[in-house]
């Protein structure tokens, strides 16, 4: 009997991952087929797609995916979906600020899901303009600790080219810039050959909201749900400053961390 149950739990874990991948495959698909709708399906010309494109194949999309989102959004293959982007607000536990991104091809499905996750889950949805206000978008590219590859020596590297700041994560290094200097830091990276995991534009929070470890649990747990929509692209939570003391002093898993910085 125990075995069966082993079994049964083994089987019922790897559900859960294969479906999680498949809803990331799926995003990654979306950011391909809406930069290529929106800037071409030339990789040279289109630095939007040309960065859509490498953090698919980073996450191992398989590459016949890759392509027929490219010409699905180029208009060179019918099937494509006419995907809208909508953000909605909304407050977690302790008054967390989340700011929530769609690309839907459906708005009364994207609003109601998103509802319902958030409400259920300890949240509450805000007014528009109640919370994208304390949230500036940014240019950012995650590079690895590789090689000896220190935060002074990254700096060098990218501060002629529009770089703001380089952030430590832990892991990883995050260098943020104003979005219309993101391809000269993303370009002056490959010109060093140092290797980065994503660069795109992404909303950074301006304030944070003191949190301890709890609270801190509740609203992973919240951005998990929400995130589980099949129309939601990303999360973004005022929590930036606070996750990576709270893992230290208080024992949060890495894991959590990583979410609420954007490492995935």
């Amino acid at each position: 009997m125990s075995g069966h149950s082993k079994w049964a739990t083994t089987k019922h874990k790897k559900a859960i991952i294969d479906s999680r991948r498949a809803k990331a495959f799926a995003k990654y698909i979306k950011a391909i087929e809406v930069a290529a709708r929106q800037g071409g399906a030339e990789l040279s010309g289109n630095p939007t797609l040309f960065d859509a494109v490498t953090k698919a194949k980073k996450n191992s999309v398989p590459s016949d995916n890759i392509e027929r989102a490219i010409k699905r959004g180029g208009g060179l293959e019918s099937g494509g979906a006419n995907w809208e982007t909508i953000m909605y607000e909304g407050y977690g536990p302790n008054g967390v600020a989340l700011l929530i991104e769609c690309l839907s091809d459906n708005r009364n499905r994207a609003a109601s899901e998103v509802r319902v996750a958030v409400t259920r889950n300890g949240g509450n949805m805000a007014d528009p303009g109640s919370v994208s206000y304390m949230f500036n978008r940014k240019g950012v590219v995650l590079v690895p600790k590789k090689n000896g590859l220190t935060e002074d020596k990254l700096l060098e590297f990218v501060l002629d080219s529009g770089a703001e700041e380089v952030n430590d994560l832990g892991e990883t290094f995050e260098v943020v810039s104003d979005p219309s200097d993101l391809v000269k830091v993303r370009t002056s990276l490959q010109s060093a050959n140092i290797e980065y995991d994503s660069a795109e534009t992404s909303f950074l929070p301006s304030v944070s909201v003191p949190l301890d470890a709890e609270g801190a649990k509740k609203v992973f747990s919240l951005i998990e749900a929400i995130e589980d929509c099949d129309d939601v692209q990303n999360v973004v939570a005022s929590l930036r400053k606070q996750v990576r003391e709270l893992m230290k002093s208080n024992g949060i898993h890495k894991n959590y961390v990583d979410f609420f910085l954007g490492i995935r």
